[in-house]
């Protein structure tokens, strides 16, 4: 990954934090309870009413995935 890239996203990742805390606190919330086959919902509904829904069921390699990728945003 290039690392000029990263000091690039990780400002913007601040100001998300920023914007939204309580999404942040979710997934810090959420974060504790999640192991392998959890389930991952996510739904958007847009400006119109329009809504999209999926879900994942997480297995070990996303675990490490997404433990991997928490480092390199510190």
């Amino acid at each position: 990954m290039n690392p000029i890239a990263l000091m690039h996203i990780k400002p913007m990742m601040e100001k998300f934090q920023e914007r939204h805390p309580k999404f942040i606190q979710f997934f810090g919330y959420a974060g504790q309870n999640i192991e392998e086959d959890s389930l991952i919902e996510i739904s958007v509904t847009s400006a119109d009413g329009r809504k999209a829904v999926t879900n994942i069921k997480l297995s070990q390699e996303d675990l490490e995935f997404a433990k991997k990728l928490k480092e390199l945003l510190k």
